[in-house]
């Protein structure tokens, strides 16, 4: 078996399952969709990256060049979903409002649909994604 493989899917499961309670628990409500949606708390992505490169770092130990890559792989995706992922679906969010504001003829009205507005993360959500990796990373 694949330590670093298992670490990284149980990282990704964990934080995704996580998810529907996080949801629960802000909106008064179940949401089952939250399964395979993204955006929320906690970042999933996050999970998935840093159980891998803790369970890397463990097996490999952090001299190692594949702990390296691993590590900066996991703060690129870490820098995005907190900055260009929340970005854009902030953009989306004002855009549906200029959407919805349109005279019912006008051409975009008609082809636009709802854009989807929870693409990334806060800080605070990818930090507890990174804390579910690299605890589950540990764990494996």
């Amino acid at each position: 078996h694949n330590g670093a493989f298992v670490a990284a899917f149980l990282g990704f499961f964990f934080a995704q399952s996580a998810k529907v309670f996080t949801h629960y628990y802000t909106e008064q409500k179940w949401d089952f969709t939250r399964l395979v949606s993204s955006g929320g708390m906690p970042s999933s992505h996050t999970g998935l990256v840093m159980g891998l490169t803790t369970a890397i770092g463990v097996l490999e130990g952090t001299n190692s060049p594949m702990f390296a890559i691993a590590l900066v792989f996991s703060l690129i995706v870490m820098y995005d979903a907190s900055g260009v992922r929340l970005h854009a679906g902030k953009q989306a969010s004002v855009l549906n409002m200029i959407i919805t504001e349109l005279p019912p003829d006008h051409p975009v009205s008609n082809s636009a649909g709802t854009l989807k507005d929870t693409l990334g993360h806060t800080p605070l959500q990818v930090a507890v994604g990174a804390v579910v990796g690299v605890l589950t990373g540990y764990l494996v």
